[in-house]
């Protein structure tokens, strides 16, 4: 007879055999640096190691940080062209990629960011063997299909970090309508980390009172309060912050801290991020997508089953659909 337990969780259990806390982050542009200053003030590592192209910046980078050492407790800071300097990490962040360019298509940017990977992984992957890949360059869904691809690394040790930011901002707006701190209020985005994305307006709470059951059509059309305005500004959240300050930073460095804080301390939180989905909600498809998982020191130990209503699983296979158009085009 099976557990709750049992029926809550679907077990992708992989073996750590590392055990300094050495964190490589590759890409020294505003996302890897937010991650960068985020990581050092949280005293998640033990060692950060720092890679990029652009050797200019990245020693600049590197010594910036460097002198502020008295302020945090992360006694080694290191960086270097080459992947060696990644040896033996614990956690690989991964920010690099190329940026979309005017009147480029989506397969064109992932086909660029493709070989890009193929330059990164093999050599982080042969320096840290035993490490979990963190993606964090976009369109992060495909790219992190592409570096399991590339890897050959165990599906648990490859984790997109996916809508961790979109549901922190779905929060954010919901207690903002509320009146209420965004940490009492919960909610989850599923599905694409983008325009595709899933709010499960059935299981939004604050202290285990569901709106839903407050407000039967939240989220609808035909709600009254306009809820679904509140996932519309989740989606437009990051091209509004583009189009004003040129790149998002701060959010998603700390969105990424959050999760690398689970996976080192062995925390064993659930966070939506993005994973093999396979055999998930009929999905046939070697497709990631973000589902809520248990993060702990292995990668992804679980996966929640999440029981969708008929609204919200036809919502995610068409979040399946968008990505696996472009990605059935991806040449490896």
């Amino acid at each position: 007879m099976s557990t709750v337990k049992d029926q809550l969780l679907e077990n992708l259990i992989a073996e750590d055999k590392t055990s300094q806390r050495k964190i490589t982050i590759i890409g020294t542009g505003a996302v890897g640096m937010a991650c960068a200053i985020s990581i050092l003030l949280k005293d998640l590592a033990d060692e950060l190691a720092l890679t990029d192209i652009a050797a200019d910046k990245l020693k600049g980078e590197t010594m910036d940080l460097q002198h502020g050492s008295l302020f945090f407790h992360t006694s080694k800071i290191v960086s270097g062209e080459d992947y060696s300097v990644s040896a033996n990490s614990k956690l690989v962040i991964v920010t690099a990629g190329a940026r979309q360019q005017e009147g480029e298509s989506r397969l064109a940017l992932v086909q660029r960011n493709v070989d890009i990977m193929k330059t990164i992984i093999p050599p982080i992957v042969r320096h840290s063997p035993d490490c979990k890949i963190l993606i964090v360059s976009n369109p992060v869904d495909i790219l992190t299909y592409v570096v399991w691809k590339i890897s050959g690394l165990p599906v648990s040790r490859v984790i997109g970090s996916g809508c961790n930011l979109d549901s922190a901002r779905f929060r954010y707006l919901i207690g903002e309508k509320l009146g209420v701190h965004p940490t009492s209020c919960h909610g989850w985005i599923i599905g694409e980390h983008g325009d595709s994305s899933v709010p499960l307006w059935s299981g939004v709470n604050v202290a285990g009172v569901a709106l839903k059951n407050l407000n039967p059509k939240l989220g609808t059309d035909s709600d009254k309060e306009q809820w679904k305005n509140v996932h519309r500004q989740v989606v437009d959240s990051a091209y509004e912050i583009i189009k004003m300050k040129g790149y998002t930073s701060w959010a998603i460095g700390l969105s990424v801290t959050d999760l690398a804080g689970s996976i080192l301390k062995n925390l064993r939180r659930v966070h939506p991020v993005s994973t093999m989905v396979k055999g998930l909600y009929g999905i046939k498809e070697d497709i990631f997508l973000s589902v809520p998982c248990v993060l702990g020191q292995n990668g992804i130990s679980d996966v929640v089953k999440v029981t969708l209503n008929p609204e919200e699983e036809a919502l995610f296979k068409k979040s399946a659909d968008t990505l696996w158009d472009i990605q059935k085009g991806i040449i490896f």
